[in-house]
Order: C-alpha cells, then structure tokens, then sequence
C-alpha cells in the first residue's frame, strides 16, 4: 500500500514540475492565413486607358509594363513620320501643278508631264490618308492594350491553379489515351 501511495506521489511531483516547466516557456501557436486577399479596383481599367488616352504610354507605365512603352511610341512615331512625309510630298506635287497650270515652267518637276503630276498628288494623298488611318489606329491599340492589361492583372494566374495536358495509358487496352488535368491546390 505505502509502494502506491508512494509512486502517486512521485508521479504528482513529477507531474507537476513538468507543468510548471512548459508555464515558463508556454508557446503559443498561431494559424496563419495562407489565402492572400487580392483588392480588386474596377476602376483600374479605366485609369489606364485614361492616362493611355491622355499621353500614349502612360497607362502601360501606370500598369508596370515598362517595356510597351518604346513598343507604343515606336509605332505611334513611325506612322506619323510617314504621315508628314507623304504629306509635304503630296503637296509639292500639288503646287508644282498648280504652277504649271499658271504658265510657270521654273519648277523642279519639269521632267514630269501633268498626268503624272497629278497621278503623284493621288499616290501621295492616298498614302497620307492611309497613315493617319495607321496612326489612329496604333493610338487607340495603345488605349486597348492598357485597358486590357489593367484588366488582366486582377486575375488569379499562380500554379495553384492550372490546366496541364496530360498522356496515360489506358488500364485495359494500354493504348495511350490524352487528356486534359484540371489542377487546384488548396
């Protein structure tokens, strides 16, 4: 009997040492969130695309995409170069015939007959037309592409979720079958 009372006894002290232990030094265990909250702005396409329309490049600068920018002004650039190009060509080629329609015969286009001064003036008029048609064009690609972006970067695209093709055999004829995996890790 003393050998029971004398082993609980043991077992109590032990036991409560071994509590007042871990009080001293009690950890507690926090859970942490592992779902990241995306704030999704709706407004954030049409910042964009406003500033996109404001100054062309700025709504690729306001999205972060930095290298877009040179992409924009390269384009918007080049088709206004040729713009202003077929424009003063076209109205030289109009103001050589309008000369030679007065009698003036001093111009440098006088290897040229009139059929051909006025086919120059179509070519070149056509072409303008055709460069601000390209301008406009690369301008409002710009806005689009800023608005789109803006939209896109609000979507969830991590490797939790994914669709992956996928080859196995099939179990009875082990023929190769293909198909599609739709992967969502939680």
């Amino acid at each position: 009997m003393y050998k029971i009372i004398f082993i609980a006894l043991f077992l109590f002290i032990v036991g409560n040492t071994t509590v007042f232990a871990q009080t001293e030094t009690e950890a507690v265990l926090v859970a942490k969130d592992t779902l990241k909250s995306n704030n999704i702005d709706p407004l954030t396409p049409a910042k964009a695309a406003f500033y996109s329309a404001v100054l062309p490049g700025l709504g690729q600068a306001y999205n972060k995409k930095y290298w877009k920018i040179p992409l924009v002004y390269g384009a918007i650039g080049t088709s206004l170069y040729f713009y202003i190009d077929n424009n003063k060509k076209y109205h030289q080629y109009r103001d050589a015939y309008k000369r030679r329609l007065e009698g003036y015969t001093d111009d440098n286009y006088t290897y040229l007959d009139n059929t051909r001064l006025i086919a120059g003036q179509k070519f070149y008029q056509r072409n303008r037309d055709l460069s601000a048609l390209v301008t406009l064009a690369f301008y409002a690609l710009n806005i689009i592409d800023a608005n789109v972006d803006a939209a896109l970067l609000q979507f969830n695209v991590d490797e939790n979720l994914s669709v992956r093709p996928i080859i196995y055999p099939n179990d009875v004829t082990l023929k190769t079958n293909v198909g599609l995996t739709l992967n969502y890790n939680f």
